[in-house]
């Protein structure tokens, strides 16, 4: 229980039996409701921003270039501000680093748009390595070349659910997440749990994550793609 002193008798009471015509008893009370209320919501924030382009813009992400420069620029879109990226022949991403545990933090979300996907794409060659949209997180290993990856693509034909081995890269895991055309010019929203994907795809727990990217490329079929990205969120309930 909490208490105050009565300025008149100066006994500390409880708060409820406090002359009500003492001003201070109605503004203590008052930041103790505030006080409660902001406890009560901070045990219920389980979320951990990775984006804040609505206030932050990219500040934060830096470039990874592969081949030529794919460009991502904040815009207004349907009311809201997203990453708009554009490429054409090109390949290259923005990294966030954050270091998280996805034991903890396991769920991830997501929303994404594209306009169309990769016509000559193809999941299973080198040729055809080209995605409209896809969100990379990275998993560090004991050496450099013990990197994995989990990277959540908008497939050109690889059914939506299936996962395959990167065609450059054993360690990294490509699944899924959207198929083909069909939803082309829509905001979908996405969720996946990282640590089931990760037992899953790997077969063994993660220590931890260490960073999340985005990636819009076109440089292995010549072709050009545009995708939006929207707010990323890791969460430790869905």
């Amino acid at each position: 229980m909490f208490y105050l002193k009565d300025r008149k008798s100066g006994v500390h009471k409880p708060i409820h039996d406090i002359d009500k015509r003492v001003p201070e008893t109605k503004i203590f009370r008052t930041l103790l409701v505030a006080v409660m209320m902001a406890a009560a919501t901070a045990g219920r924030a389980n979320d951990l921003a990775v984006s804040r382009f609505s206030v932050e813009g990219l500040a934060g992400w830096t470039p990874q270039n592969f081949k030529g420069s794919t460009d991502y620029h904040i815009v207004n879109e349907e009311g809201r501000m997203v990453v708009k990226a554009t490429s054409n022949a090109a390949a290259s991403g923005l990294v966030r680093k954050i270091r998280f545990d996805p034991a903890a933090y396991r769920y991830l979300r997501w929303s994404w748009k594209i306009d169309h996907t990769i016509k000559d794409g193809d999941e299973k060659s080198k040729a055809g390595d080209d995605y409209a949209a896809r969100l990379y997180v990275v998993f560090p290993g004991h050496f450099f070349w013990q990197t994995r990856a989990i990277n959540y693509i908008w497939a050109n034909n690889l059914p939506e659910g299936e996962s395959i081995p990167n065609p450059y890269a054993a360690g990294v895991m490509m699944v899924a997440v959207e198929s083909g055309p069909a939803r082309a010019g829509q905001w979908m929203t996405e969720e996946r749990d990282m640590l089931a994907d990760y037992r899953h795809l790997f077969g063994e727990d993660p220590k931890e994550a260490v960073g999340i990217a985005i990636m819009t490329d076109t440089d292995n079929t010549g072709d050009s793609a545009t995708a939006w990205y929207g707010e990323i969120v890791i969460s430790t309930e869905p």
